[in-house]
């Protein structure tokens, strides 16, 4: 070191090696002639929040020895030093750590505050031109398949105890998995879905390996089976709608068939201009022509009974997540809340996950001395039951809780098989013990034991006979089935 001074907030280094034999990196023979001297600049890791520049003078040396293809070397100072870089190995790890945690802008904001100006491409360059870590061989692999684009698939394989990815194919074939697996004579277990190919190409590649099931599969399955299962009990799902209330008798002063609205005397008077042409025998053309409308216009004019035939008729308003809630909002009107803010947040509190919008609009007859709509319920379709059937009961909606529930209560079947997807929630989730409760008298079975049978999904049910039958106890010697 032969200088050491700070200047514009920089701290600066003069060095020199020394006067020492140095290898050539090709053959290894050692060199003492001098070609020439030149300056390296390295950044060196921040000194008391201020960058490092190191100046260092190094030898470019002569190889004498007549077996080398090599003439001429610069000399590397090892721990200082390396080929075509322009940082200290101190330093670019840290660059590199900083891409590895962070990634690109999170790193490049970390190595800002350290002193080191990196842009967020720069981050990432360093991090891509690290090389990957050796693959040891996994004792629990993990197989599945994902879409690149339409039908075009390709194979992932994961290290199911460190999560990272080991191989990545295209396309979805058993040779080419049973041509790999003889080379990884560590591999015990093997989590795959139900596809035929990766068992096949499993059971050839290591016969002896045992093949299972991840959670997402079986869970993936399960979901199936309860769409099924409620596809079959379909009658029942009506029973989940809660009893409308009765509408009020339209009142005598505003009858049905009145023309009390602009549109409906619109729809009046052309009904009746229509018919007074086309009674008189005049086709559908004329008297489109003679009235100026259009052609299917007239047709349906002159087709229908009665004028209140050709009236638009509203569609009634679809549900939405805040109508179990209407009430309350109805409730807190009466009570001299009528902030939607406020509103919204009560009923946030109360499980409701939509938008403030939602709320405003839906006061804004209060405002004008309207009650507030209530649209028509419609029965849960089979997929919606079975989303709800599967959904862990704490990240239910309040509608969905209540609907489920008059459902559960009316079709044995479906709540059978509630209880039965419960106790293999409770059995796969890691933090509880691999134990399941029966429903009868609440006592512990062990794992090990086989699962009850589930209900068949085949038996065509109607709503009278669910409500009926008592829920059918079936016997546990049901033999549990691997993954196929």
């Amino acid at each position: 070191m032969e200088r050491v001074w700070a200047e514009a907030g920089t701290v600066h280094v003069a060095a020199r090696t020394h006067e020492l034999k140095v290898s050539c990196p090709d053959c290894g023979g050692g060199s003492v002639r001098v070609h020439s001297r030149y300056t390296r600049t390295l950044a060196d890791v921040a000194v008391g929040g201020r960058p490092v520049l190191i100046g260092l003078s190094v030898r470019r040396m002569f190889c004498d020895s007549p077996r080398c293809r090599r003439r001429t070397f610069a000399e590397q100072v090892d721990g200082l030093t390396v080929r075509h870089q322009r940082r200290s190995p101190l330093l670019q790890h840290l660059v590199e750590m900083a891409g590895v945690v962070l990634a690109g802008r999170g790193g490049a904001r970390l190595l800002r505050i350290l002193k080191v100006p990196l842009s967020r491409t720069s981050v990432l360059f360093h991090l891509m031109r690290m090389p990957l870590p050796p693959a040891a061989a996994p004792r629990v692999l993990g197989v599945d398949d994902f879409a690149l684009y339409a039908d075009v698939y390709g194979t992932l394989l994961v290290d199911a105890d460190t999560r990272l990815p080991i191989e990545l194919w295209a396309g979805r074939d058993s040779e080419q998995l049973a041509a790999w697996l003889p080379a990884q004579p560590g591999v015990e277990v093997v989590c795959r879905d139900g596809s035929l190919i990766y068992r096949q190409g499993i059971t050839d590649g290591a016969p002896d390996a045992v093949q299972v099931s991840d959670r997402f599969h079986l869970w993936q399955g399960l979901s199936k089976r309860v769409g099924d299962i409620a596809a079959a009990h379909r009658g029942c799902l009506p029973a989940a709608v809660s009893e409308p209330e009765p509408a009020l008798p339209p009142s005598p002063a505003a009858p049905s068939d009145q023309a009390d609205t602009p549109a409906r005397r619109h729809a009046k008077n052309l009904f009746e201009a229509v018919h007074a042409l086309t009674d008189t025998g005049l086709s559908l053309n004329a008297t489109a022509n003679q009235l100026g409308l259009n052609r299917r216009t007239a047709r349906k004019y002159a087709r229908a009974a009665t004028w209140q035939e050709c009236v638009r008729r509203t569609r009634p308003r679809r549900p939405t997540s805040l109508d179990p809630y209407r009430d309350y909002l109805r409730q807190r009107w009466e009570e001299g809340e009528h902030t939607a803010t406020v509103l919204h947040v009560e009923i946030v509190a109360k499980g409701y996950r939509g938008h403030y919008q939602r709320v405003k609009m839906a006061i804004a007859p209060l405002r004008r001395g309207l009650p507030i709509d209530t649209p028509r319920e419609r029965p849960p379709s089979p997929r919606e039951v079975a989303r709800w059937i599967t959904t862990a009961p704490s990240r239910r909606s309040l509608h969905a809780d209540e609907t489920l529930r008059r459902l559960l209560e009316h079709c044995p079947e479906l709540d059978r098989t509630h209880d039965l997807v419960r106790q293999f929630a409770a059995w796969s989730n890691p933090a509880t013990p691999h134990c399941y409760q029966t429903g009868s008298n609440n006592s512990r079975l062990p794992a090990s034991q086989p699962w009850p049978a589930w209900p068949r999904p085949s038996a065509k049910t109607s709503p009278q006979s669910c409500r009926a039958s008592p829920p059918r106890s079936t016997p546990a010697s049901t033999k549990a089935a691997s993954p196929t």
